[in-house]
């Protein structure tokens, strides 16, 4: 079997979907019943795997003017795709993967990862340029694709009955985290805690971009409500790229850590988020919507006990180890953090029976469930 893999995702920052892409071609390299896997980036193939580095600032003004250009961004979005076509026109006996929702024209023996449906069930959780442009593009790559990959089965469910696909057309590969993510020790949480000014099992975690469909608002109001002097003794750290919409939400931010309760870090660098996760008392995951939920299996390798929302693909992934609650319950989700910061035998469970939970989850079946749908591929 020869198969080629777009490998655009893997940029830095590498974040959801880059470290999917990463990780399953990383896994897919030692399969044998892969005889040639090469990489497509861009117009360029290769038999290695890219290198997620910061940009070039050449690189990155390049990228400002397109974001900034509609009528430059509109001829790239047309343009790119064709340079694609035309590299992997001359592979037609391999198996192409797009494990970033597209597919350039014309290509056949195709295969597509759709990691949520988020811009056509949730419009307003993005900004409308966003929905306009991957609507259309996305429509595009369902009438190209000859199978599909989802992260979860809430999504393949959820693909399959918006689009009206046959069953047979719909796999899931369900995502794993990195072994990285383990319980810490105090003596090895402490040097990276410290670059922070946290203390170990003495806040709490959100990690996530700060934007609508995170439902961060929610967290905050359930957070306030929690006693002061417990909110100052364990305050909610937060993690993660400005996004989209969010400037009320860094507002509430600076006002949190005015008051002692919130810290608010922004970018936190890859090698640091294993500690982050392990020296946490709770993660707090209270999301509208997830294609699959990396966080919160982050947490639970860690040993870091998760309360988060019944939503979407949530349940699937914590199982019965979180506390849950419906998103958008602020009184029920303040009740749960209290429980998660006070109950030491749910703790205690809850740290043992995640890090069982999550050990379920590995690159290894993500990448062999991953050649069952590209066996299908005619």
């Amino acid at each position: 079997m020869k198969v080629i893999f777009g490998t655009d995702a893997i940029k830095f920052p590498l974040t959801g979907i880059g470290r999917y892409a990463f990780e399953l071609a990383n896994h897919l390299a030692g399969s044998p019943e892969i005889s040639e896997l090469l990489y497509l980036r861009g117009k360029t193939l290769s038999t290695h795997i890219p290198i997620a580095k910061e940009a070039h600032s050449s690189a990155e003004g390049i990228k400002h003017f397109l974001k900034k250009n509609r009528l430059a961004s509109e001829f790239y979005r047309i343009t790119a795709p064709w340079f694609k076509t035309n590299v992997l026109r001359k592979h037609k006996d391999a198996i192409y993967h797009g494990p970033n929702f597209y597919l350039p024209p014309k290509v056949g023996r195709c295969v597509v990862t759709f990691h949520d449906l988020s811009v056509f069930t949730l419009p307003q959780c993005h900004p409308p340029e966003r929905v306009r442009y991957m609507r259309k593009e996305l429509l595009q790559t369902v009438r190209r694709a000859e199978i599909f990959l989802t992260d979860s089965d809430f999504t393949r469910s959820e693909l399959i009955n918006y689009f009206n696909l046959p069953e047979s057309q719909v796999y899931t590969a369900k995502l794993a985290c990195s072994r990285d993510y383990r319980p810490y020790s105090y003596f090895e949480a402490t040097e990276t805690l410290r670059k922070y000014n946290l203390s170990f099992k003495n806040y709490t975690l959100f990690i996530g971009s700060i934007e609508p469909r995170k439902n961060i608002s929610t967290l905050l109001t359930a957070y306030n409500r929690l006693p002061l002097s417990l909110r100052q003794r364990v305050p909610l750290v937060i993690s993660g790229f400005k996004g989209w919409n969010s400037d009320d939400l860094h507002k509430r931010f600076m006002k949190g850590e005015r008051e002692g309760w919130l810290r608010y870090l922004g970018f936190t660098p890859y090698a640091d988020l294993p500690a982050l996760y392990a020296g946490a008392t709770t993660f707090i995951f209270p999301s509208i919507y997830e294609g699959f939920g990396l966080p919160v299996l982050e947490a639970m390798a860690s040993g870091t006990p998760v309360v988060c929302s019944n939503s979407s693909s949530l349940p699937e992934v914590v199982g019965d180890v979180a506390l849950m609650c419906d998103a958008l319950d602020v009184e029920t989700l303040t009740t749960l953090i209290i429980k998660s910061l006070e109950d030491d035998p749910w703790r205690l469970w809850a740290g043992e029976h995640g890090i069982q939970r999550a050990s379920q989850f590995s690159w290894e079946r993500c990448a062999s469930e991953t050649i069952t749908a590209y066996k299908q591929v005619i």
